[in-house]
């Protein structure tokens, strides 16, 4: 199977299919170590904090002649 060939948003939701040729190794190892390194408290402000700030951008338009 050729790494460059997989959807891997698609073909790996249940984990990575492609093993020691997933050209996305180096992420996997960052998410690892943030995983270990941040507590779930910490990850859950992170995010609070993500959501807040959406909720008070103003809303963008998207207008079918521009896709």
């Amino acid at each position: 199977m050729n790494p460059n060939e997989v959807n891997c948003a698609e073909a790996c939701v249940n984990g990575c299919i492609l093993g020691d040729q997933c050209p996305n190794k180096e992420y996997q190892q960052q998410a690892s170590k943030f995983i270990q390194e941040t507590s779930l408290d910490q990850m859950l402000a992170m995010a609070e904090e993500a959501l807040r700030k959406k909720m008070t951008e103003p809303p963008k338009w998207v207008y079918p002649e521009d896709l």
